[in-house]
This record gives structure tokens, C-alpha cells and sequence, in this order.
């Protein structure tokens, strides 16, 4: 198939100023769904070219209407003062007009198989895309809602191929406890896990948090380059999966855990997190900011021996469930099944099954 891919971010390492995580994993589905034969194009701006100025060979973009057998959205949401506002206004960026052209033409009016994969779980119950017979709605969730596939975030599996637990462990980590994220809807988390143990724990703090004159003791670092977060997580011995509500509530995980565990860095599940033993083992969850210190003082304690080994394998083992691969043929299947309006009477749409655990 000719699949259309509508993204606003990057394949490579992108700019700093930029909240797009998805960058950790997208050219490795993009690239899965190029090695099951299908011709993949992107259909928003090259940001690698014209921002990054690091063009990445061998992809092709198309601002146009090019015919396509399927469309994939990493769903745009609006965002005052940024892109609704007149094209080629200062600050402007084009993504959601870009997205509503491309539903316009391809989805509505053409009947184009549609998978719109809501990553940030932005997409309003009421949005009347979600009725259209050719739509497929997926996001992160393992605790899916009726009518939402769970297609979760994929780790590349050249990570978890790479990733040995034993060299991980050897590794000096002179930081204990590190966040490497923005600030979006973290506040109640932050307050309640990582500020109490910043008191105690030599800390890190790196993304876009701004107004934090609340958290005087907190060392923020400000955003990093995106090479430097793996650098980052080499050095430190743990971090806290610091979720929104809409994430940790629907066991909804972001490429932050992957990041963390490929590097080394014990990961710390709050109680918040639904399913949080699917993602870590029992004795990294925690409920509050002593339990967080308490878990950090037990990791120096054993860094480096057989026990830090075991537990860094254990984390390991957990994301091959989540591996990109797996990811990409399980977008692969849902795209082949996606009804067009031509064949759509009579067919039941797709909700979640046994492919969404893939």
C-alpha cells in the first residue's frame, strides 16, 4: 500500500525547542511498515530539512494530494495562539490546518482507510471523526475505552537488542534520581513524588518547566538536546514515571520508561499508574516521596551487583511486549482491515482485541 504519514515532528535528532518525544521511536514503525512492503510518504512539513537542517535520506515528503491507499494521523489537537492562528503569522505553525486538509480530502471525501493514532490522548469523545466508517482510533492505552484500539508506544528494537543489563549496572550514575520531560500536567505528581525525595537525592530535573519558584530546592536544568537524554539517564541511578492523569490512569505509557530502562535508569512506577506491574516490577512501585527516597538508598546500596543486574533485567524483559516491530505489524494488520465506505455495510468497526496487546 501507498500509506500517507501526517506527523509534526522529526526522524532525526530535531531541534531543542521541541516537546516531540515520539522522535525516540517513530522512523523505527515508520521504517516496520517499509520493510512489509508498503510505500510510505510524509505529508506535513520536512522539519528535519528546514529546521534541523539535518535532511534524513531515503524518505520522501509531499506537501500536495498525492493518492494514497491509507492514511495514518499522529492526531493534531489546537493550540491557542499557535496553530489557529493565520498562516504566516509570527509564531504560526501549520500543523492542524495541514491535518483538517488531509481528512478533508482524503478521509471524508475519499473514503481513505484512516488510522488516527492520538498519542497524547487529546482527541475529544465527541469529535464526529471518530463516527467515520473508515476511521480507526488508536492511542497508548492499555485500559481502553469501547471503540479505541491500544496500539502502545513502541520501543525500538535496536535498544532492546543492545541493551545488556550487566554492562548498565556497571556504569558510574553519581546523579540518584532524574526527570527528563516537560512540565505539561506533571504538577500534582511532581509535588506529590519527586520534590519531597529532591530534599534528599542528588537530582536532575531537564525539559521545559517554567514558574517554578514553588520548588526552590529543585536543580531544573532547562531542555536538552535530544542526544543528551540518553547521556542524562546513563549517569543516574533512577527516575519517577512522572504521568499526567490521562496517561497513568489508563495505563497509557510514553517512550519516557524506555528511555530510562535502556539506559540503566531504574524506573520508579507512582501508585497513580494503572497496570504499573505490566511496566515495572513490584518492588519499583511506590506511593509516595519517602518511598521514592527509601527505593533510590536501596538501589545505591546494590548498584553494580548481581541484585541491581536482576532488577535492570526485569525492567528489560517488560518492553518486549512493546517492541517496534510487533508495533508496526499490529499497525500493519489494522490498516489492511480498515473498511472503506464501499465495503463498510454490515462490518462492525474494529475495538479493541487481541491484536492491541501486539
Amino acid at each position: 500500500m501507498r500509506i500517507g504519514y501526517s506527523m509534526w515532528g522529526f526522524l532525526g535528532a530535531g531541534v531543542v525547542d521541541t516537546p516531540d518525544g515520539a522522535r525516540s521511536y517513530r522512523r523505527s514503525v515508520v521504517d516496520g511498515l517499509r520493510g512489509a512492503g508498503h510505500d510510505v510518504v510524509f505529508l506535513q512539513r520536512n522539519r528535519d530539512r528546514n529546521e534541523a537542517s539535518d535532511p534524513v535520506p531515503d524518505f520522501r515528503w509531499d506537501d500536495g494530494l498525492p493518492p494514497l491507499d491509507a492514511l495514518v494521523l499522529e492526531w493534531r489537537w489546537r493550540l491557542p495562539g499557535r496553530n489557529d492562528t493565520p498562516c504566516g503569522s509570527v509564531g504560526h505553525t501549520c500543523d492542524l490546518h495541514r491535518q483538517t486538509q488531509l481528512v478533508e480530502h482524503y478521509t471524508r471525501t475519499a473514503g481513505t482507510p484512516t488510522l488516527l493514532w492520538d498519542l497524547d490522548r487529546q482527541l475529544q469523545p465527541d469529535d464526529p471523526v471518530r463516527d467515520l466508517p473508515n476511521v480507526v482510533v488508536a492511542d497508548f492505552a492499555l485500559r481502553q475505552e469501547p471503540g479505541v484500539v491500544s496500539l502502545p508506544c513502541p520501543v525500538p528494537d535496536v535498544l532492546l537488542d543492545t541493551a545488556d543489563p550487566a554492562a548498565l549496572a556497571a556504569l558510574n550514575r553519581p546523579t540518584d534520581l532524574v526527570y527528563v520531560g516537560n512540565r505539561y500536567d506533571r504538577d500534582p505528581a511532581f509535588d506529590k513524588y519527586f520534590a519531597p525525595a529532591a530534599r534528599q537525592l542528588a537530582h536532575e530535573v531537564a525539559g521545559k518547566w517554567t514558574g517554578v519558584e514553588h520548588w526552590p530546592h529543585v536543580r531544573f536544568t532547562g531542555r536538552v538536546a535530544y542526544p543528551d537524554v540518553v547521556r542524562i539517564h546513563r549517569r543516574s541511578l533512577a527516575t519517577v514515571l512522572l504521568m499526567p492523569y490521562r496517561y497513568a490512569s489508563v495505563a497509557a505509557m510514553s517512550s519516557r520508561l524506555f528511555e530510562a530502562v535502556t539506559a540503566g535508569c531504574v524506573p520508579l512506577a507512582t501508585a497513580e499508574l494503572a497496570s504499573a506491574d505490566v511496566f515495572v516490577p513490584p518492588q519499583l512501585q511506590v506511593t509516595g516521596g519517602a518511598e521514592v527516597v527509601e527505593r533510590v538508598q536501596w538501589l545505591r546500596r546494590i548498584q553494580g551487583t548481581a541484585e541491581h543486574v536482576a532488577v535492570l533485567a526485569q525492567c528489560l524483559q517488560r518492553l518486549e511486549p512493546f517492541r517496534a516491530s510487533r508495533q508496526a505489524a499490529a499497525l500493519d494488520q489494522l490498516l489492511r482491515h480498515i473498511p472503506t465506505p464501499a465495503r463498510a455495510a454490515g462490518i462492525t468497526r474494529l475495538a479493541s482485541g487481541p491484536a492491541t496487546r501486539s
